[in-house]
Parts: C-alpha cells; structure tokens; sequence
C-alpha cells in the first residue's frame, strides 16, 4: 500500500526535525483551520445530513458534529500542544560505563502510526498534531460518517504542515474498509495501531494483526461513594460522571454506594439525575430505596454511552474493590470519601489506568492531564497506560559513546571493570 510506504520514508525524515520546526508546523496547521473554519463546518453539514438520513444514533451524531466551538476547542488544543517541551532527543538516564564511555538512554519517535477511530472529527485534529509534535508519521481511518469532514481537515492539516517544512507523506488518511485490512497487513511499514471504538471493533483489530496494538475496548466506569461521603460533594461528582458528556469512554456507567449512607444520598441523587432524563437500573436494595428498574447481571458489563446508569449498595470498600476489579474494564474508576486511608486503599488496590479520589471520572483525558489531548486511553500494562499523549508516542532507544573500547578489554584475567556511574 504506496500510502505505508510514503508514511514509512516520511517518519525517517521526521525524527531530524527540530523543536523549533515542529512548533511553527503546528502553528501553521492552527492558523489554516481557522482560516478555512466556514469550509470545514459546511463538509461537516453534508456529513450531519447523510447521518440523519441513515438515522445514526443520538450518541454518534454528537461525537460527529464538528462547530465553531468544536474548532476553537481544537486550535485551543493545538496551541496547548506547541507550549509543551518536545519529547523527542529528551534524555531518560545516562550511564558512565567507563572512562570517556557514556551510555545515554534517549527518547525518539516510534515511526509510523496507524489510528483508527470512530465518528468525532476533532479527534483527526489532535491526533495528527500529537503525531506531529512526537515526531511519527501516521495513517488515520475515520468512520464514514465523517468522511467529508475528515477529508477536508486532512487535507488542511497536511498541506499547512508540509508547507511549513514537514516532510510529504507525513499523514495519510484512508477511507475505506479494504485499505484497513491492507493496513493490518504491513508490518515493517507501520509499528503501532491504536483502534478506538467498540469492543467487537478493537477485538477485531487486535485478532487480525500482528502489528502491536495500543488502545482500550471498553470504558465501564465507576463511582464509589463511601460511608464517609460529603453528601453534596457525592451528589455534584456522580452527576458530573454522568451527565456531564454520558457519550464519551471516560462517563461513569456504574455508581456503588456504602449501605450506611445509601437511603441518605440515594433519594436525592436519583432526583436530580431523574431531571435529567436519566434512566436508573438498581440492585435489589436500590429499588427498596428509589423507585428504578431491576439490574440484570449484564448491566455491570455494559458501556451505555447514554444516560444509563447502573447502581449498586455494597456492604463494604473491599466489595466495592472487588466489583470494579470484576466488572471494569480498566479505564477509569473514582472514589467519594472523607477518609484518606480508605481512598489510599481504594487507588492502591483497584487495578485501573486511572483512580480518582473525590473528583469526576471526565478528568481522565489527555487535555485536561496536560499532555497536549490525547491519541485514545490504554488500559494496557506495557508502554503507555491511561490518556495517551506526547510520552505515549514515543519510544527510546540506547546511545553508546566510546573511544575504542572493545568487549575484550572488559574480559579475561586482566580485564578493566565498568564503572557504572550514573550521570
């Protein structure tokens, strides 16, 4: 696929590219969107329209809808992106082996990246700037839904950036189904996929490579409200969960709440997310509380990504624990409590990529994190975990600086010993 392989000689160049440049690249992609904001929004009309047509869910059309506030909210992005340090050439450790032989563990690009990704346009937008600024190349499949609004934003970032010295080729987008399956099949062109969407897609993507795989296929999240909860600060936090944005992976689908404090906050709770216009589905000791619909066994194990919301009354924190370890999907889980040696252990002992303590679980984004957005979360163990930004686009490579010395001199009865130094 000519595409892989331009994105391929393209990455080679890309890791020479200095701060400086990278920066005036992103400030030029930030500068064209803005300029040609009128063109993007009408491609994104044609896009919205065809999704009616299709009768597209609620919850797509809001992640495909691409306005003003949409482009300002990415240039904000872009700019937030240019003001953190480069990665790339930042050093991990360096090691003085010996005299005049140093070993430097540095940060450099992991190449070519292949993003697959569903409906939100402005996720285009951060994810090529983020490949930008660590230096990657990379290969982006929308949904096609949001083709017209993908082509044009491609298009404009690619063309501002090579313009502004990045070298062609650089980004690449693909638009259709059998290009995927081609994509899946050129390791040694591309070294890293990150899916995001559905379970069935990400499991999908990851059964039918074996290039390696970065990304998450669920977001069941939880909040935990503790015996110790300030009533109004549990109201406010599982609210915000909630409802703040239901559509998105990191919106709480299941509340736990201590037996202690249940029939004190549920009542309340339940009247405010009932204004707005959620639906409850409780365990049998909610519904002698609140008045909901029964909880099947598969609500525990479902990302509704609309306003659903699953409630539970535990007996205790380690029942609470041991829920989310079951039932979670590793993404994002939070903790309501007075008490910082029960959120201690709540963070310590939930296995997750993000654990919050008396906050909303929407915190767990690469933006709102600091790490200039975000190509997708990982609920994985290796490489990067959690909101994937600039380090999680990176790898690292050993340099090794001498003056001749060989394995030789470090053998044998006479040998010389290393020295091991850290610098």
């Amino acid at each position: 696929m000519q595409i892989a392989i331009d994105a391929r000689n393209a990455s080679v160049a890309m890791a020479m590219l200095t701060s400086d440049q990278k920066n005036t690249a992103l400030k030029a992609i930030a500068v064209a969107i803005n300029a040609n904001a009128t063109r993007i929004i009408e491609a994104n009309q044609l896009d919205l329209a065809q999704a009616r047509q299709d009768n597209i869910s609620d919850v797509l059309y809001k992640r495909l809808k691409f306005d003003e506030a949409k482009i300002k909210e990415v240039i904000d992005g872009i700019e937030s992106l240019i003001a953190l340090d480069d990665p790339i050439g930042a050093s991990i450790s360096k090691t003085e082996l010996d005299d005049g032989f140093i070993l430097n563990q540095v940060k450099c690009p992991i190449g070519v990246l292949g993003i697959i990704f569903e409906s939100r346009p402005d996720a285009l937008v951060q994810i090529s700037a983020l490949a930008l600024k660590s230096s990657n190349a990379i290969l982006l499949k929308g949904g096609s839904e949001a083709i017209n609004t993908n082509r044009i934003l491609a298009d404009i970032i690619s063309k501002a950036a090579i313009n502004a010295g990045v070298p062609a080729g650089w980004l690449g987008l693909i638009e259709d189904r059998t290009q995927v399956a081609a994509m899946l099949g050129m390791q040694g062109y591309i070294d890293l996929i990150i899916p995001r969407g559905s379970n069935q897609f990400v499991k999908y993507i990851i059964n039918n490579t074996n290039i390696p795989v970065m990304g998450h296929a669920d977001g069941i999240c939880h909040v935990f409200i503790d015996k110790t909860a300030d009533k109004a600060m549990a109201i406010d936090v599982a609210f915000d969960s909630k409802c703040q944005y239901p559509a998105v992976c990191n919106a709480m689908e299941t509340l736990l709440i201590h037996r202690d404090i249940a029939a004190d906050i549920l009542p309340d709770l339940a009247a405010k997310l009932s204004q707005a216009n959620v639906e409850l589905r409780g365990d049998s000791k909610v519904c002698e509380i609140i008045s909901c619909n029964k909880a099947e066994d598969l609500d525990w194990k479902t990302e509704y990504n609309e306003l659903i919301l699953s409630i539970k009354v535990v007996d205790s924190l380690e029942e609470a624990i041991a829920h989310i370890n079951q039932y979670g999907s590793g993404h994002t889980d939070a903790i309501i409590t007075s008490e910082q040696a029960t959120a201690d252990k709540f963070m310590q002992l939930v296995d997750s990529a993000d654990v919050f303590w008396n906050c909303s679980t929407r915190f767990a984004d690469g933006f709102r994190f600091g790490l200039g957005a975000e190509v997708g979360v990982s609920t994985g163990k290796i490489h990067a975990r959690g909101p994937v930004g600039l380090d999680g686009l990176t790898t690292y490579k050993w340099k090794l600086t001498g003056n001749g010395q060989t394995a030789a001199m470090y053998s044998g009865t006479n040998k010389r010993n290393f020295k091991h130094k850290k610098l």
